[in-house]
């Protein structure tokens, strides 16, 4: 943080909106610059430097490694690591030797990296921190979760109970303006309307535990879409209020001239760099003379790219190092091609990139960041991808290393780490090859360590098999009786019935906070002059955005989302009309996760005439053997709707999918 404004940043975290205070723990994130002195109480986490008589309490002796550590290469090294978790040794093999009785790994044709630091991420759940970790991410620093979950994780991780999860810190709830970037998740958090609300709006995060204040000072434009935003004055206020409270502030921009604005009110750092133009000597100007020093920048490339299509992904998913720790539906995820947007993105990843390069000739620090679990992004894995960008956008592979290893535990104080040194915390990462000569291998990892103990990778890959066997059962089991090629429901009987499964519901954004709304009833005169239709009306509510919903689920199994194997079927036909201007189709699969596949159909002539339409599995990206839903609803646009679906089928390919009018009723 500015040295003019505050002293020092004390350190907890958090994560997405719920209600209660998160723990204030005891490990400070100083928000100097690494250039100042140290914080009067002290710098985070770190002991007395051992004295070398404590080599005898080595558990774990890496021999004849080649170490990067965190800032330069050491060959044929020796790193003694101690039974409290820290590191006692680090030198020549020749001059360094190993104690009776500790576990020694021979060096030789490997790379001991600290542990990984992704500098930007959302993390909700204890499996994110335990898939970060299997990859070599021992550290998240989050910008956005559930301040509660976070303190809880915090809670455990201080009593020594998350052994085999990365460490986190976060931001908690952010700051953002009523209606603005953040809020459009379904969960109410508190907003800020102006300056005059900075200080008690931080003094709560703080209470809460936040380890930094994260700020949204963005207003969608250079996204294609408008989100309300803070103004300057709050903007500048926030800033102010989170130095006094002796935290980071860091804002999240999402153009250029947002970035400026933020380095001149006194940001610490950027959350994101952007996309929108090529850098201009203004920006860097900006970032290199700020107050107190560089700020520093979470770039997140990796995002860009994940947004701009499946490619990013795909080409981790690919990769042989990493796919055996994959399940079926993280490499789903990771390659999954989603919709094309309605109007193109008015993103350009040469951009950002150029302005990375900028900033790093400038001396300012970038730091290696995801911004995972957005769309085609794994945490942990993501990382890997992210580093080969830094290098494509051109960075050394040392310098690299540095923005994922020393300079996020410099920007956000955590001296414990990011090196491997004395003394410092033995989060490790043992790699086979030379990642300073080849960025991708990172991705070969041999064995990651946590304080000094190994993360059980081999464990994790069992889970991964039993998923494997668990699929290979469900595609074997039988399909519901009535699921052959046909009809599922033509609503001509006068009620909701199907040829199988468990028959119609309404569905709708409820079970993630929305207020959207649906109800299905079988009205007459449907398609093809047939005797009843579904009908479908509600009202799409504004408050979760993009992310809204209503309409009407089928569901094939015994029971509501219960999974049902309609294997060879290759695609669903339906009539459709409405005022919806198209048709969402959905489908719910195990083997996606929590995210549904989707598909938006536009309805032909307005949607004033009944026509036949086609979704083809393969549009969806799924393989229908563990089918729990398929869902037929509005597009997320705000407002009442009405939508008649009837004679919707499973069907096999046909040779000619065009639609066919018929006369409506």
């Amino acid at each position: 943080m500015r040295s003019s404004r505050a002293l020092t940043a004390r350190s907890t975290h958090l994560s997405l909106p719920t209600l209660a205070l998160a723990l204030a723990l005891a490990a400070p994130a100083t928000g100097c610059k690494k250039h100042e002195a140290p914080p009067p109480d002290g710098p985070l986490n770190v002991e007395e430097p051992p004295d070398p008589s404590d080599r005898v309490n080595a558990k774990l002796a890496f021999r004849g490694v080649r170490v990067f550590d965190g800032e330069r290469v050491l060959e044929d090294t020796t790193v003694l690591v101690g039974d409290n978790g820290l590191i006692l040794d680090v030198g020549p093999s020749e001059q360094v030797g190993v104690p009776d009785g500790a576990e020694l790994i021979e060096g030789m044709g490997y790379t001991l990296l600290p542990g990984l630091i992704d500098a930007h991420t959302h993390t909700m759940t204890r499996a994110a921190l335990q898939q970060a970790a299997v990859f070599g991410v021992t550290t998240e620093l989050d910008m956005f979760t559930n301040h509660e979950w976070a303190a809880q994780t915090r809670e455990r991780e201080a009593a020594g109970k998350r052994p085999d999860a990365a460490d986190l810190r976060s931001a908690g709830t952010l700051a953002t303006a009523p209606g603005g970037h953040g809020t459009e998740y379904g969960v109410e958090i508190p907003t800020i309307s102006g300056a005059e609300e900075a200080a008690a709006f931080v003094a709560a995060r703080v209470e809460e535990g936040s380890d930094y204040i994260k700020i949204v000072y963005d207003d969608g434009a250079a996204f294609g879409v408008e989100f309300p935003t803070l103004d300057k004055p709050t903007l500048t206020a926030l800033i102010d209020a989170a130095h006094a409270q002796r935290r980071l502030a860091i804002v999240h921009i999402g153009s250029q001239q947002g970035a400026i604005d933020a380095l001149q009110a006194g940001a610490d750092g950027l959350a994101h760099i952007f996309f929108d133009q090529a850098p201009t000597p203004e920006f860097i100007t900006a970032a290199t003379q700020a107050e107190g020093g560089p700020a520093f920048v979470t770039d997140t490339l990796a995002v860009c790219h994940a947004l701009r299509g499946a490619e990013f992904g795909a080409g981790l998913a690919a990769d042989a190092r990493l796919k055996p720790m994959l399940t079926p539906t993280e490499l789903r995820a990771l390659t999954m091609t989603r919709p094309a947007p309605a109007k193109e993105l008015p993103i350009n990843c040469e951009h950002g990139a150029a302005a990375v390069k900028a900033l790093h000739d400038a001396g300012v620090p970038v730091l290696a960041s995801t911004d995972v679990p957005n769309g085609g992004m794994l945490h942990g894995v993501s990382l890997h991808g992210e580093l080969e960008l830094l290098v494509k956008a051109g960075l050394s592979t040392t310098d690299a290393l540095i923005a994922a290893t020393s300079a996020p535990a410099a920007a956000f104080g955590l001296e414990d780490r990011g090196r491997i040194a004395t003394g410092k915390r033995a989060d490790l990462v043992l790699v086979e090859g030379d990642p300073t000569a080849d960025i991708t291998a990172t991705r070969a990892i041999v064995s990651v360590y946590k304080q000094g103990s190994a993360i059980d990778r081999a464990a994790y890959q069992v889970k991964i098999r039993q998923q494997l066997a668990a699929i290979e059962n469900q595609k074997r089991a039988p399909s519901p009786a009535g699921a052959g090629p046909g009809l599922i429901s033509d609503f001509d009987d006068g009620t909701q019935g199907a040829a199988f499964g468990a028959g119609w519901q309404a569905s709708t954004d409820a079970l993630r906070g929305g207020k959207s709304t649906a109800t299905l009833t079988v009205s007459r005169g449907g398609a093809k002059r047939s005797k009843h239709a579904l009908d479908i009306t509600g009202v799409v509510d504004p408050g979760l955005g993009a992310m809204a919903w209503a309409g009407a689920m089928f569901s094939p199994g015994a029971a509501p989302m219960q999974p049902a194997n309609l294997r060879g079927h290759t695609q669903i036909s339906f009539w459709a009309r409405g005022d919806t201007g198209s048709v969402v189709v959905m489908a719910f699969a195990t083997q996606l996760g929590m995210m549904p596949a989707r598909v938006e159909v536009p309805l032909e002539g307005g949607g004033k005439r009944w026509k036949q339409y086609t979704v083809t599995f393969e549009e969806l990206g799924i393989e229908p053997y563990d089918l729990m839903g398929l869902y037929f609803g509005a597009p997320p646009k705000p407002g009442p709707f009405t939508l008649r679906l009837d004679d919707v089928r499973l069907e096999p390919a046909i040779e000619e999918a065009a639609a066919t009018e018929k006369p409506s009723s």
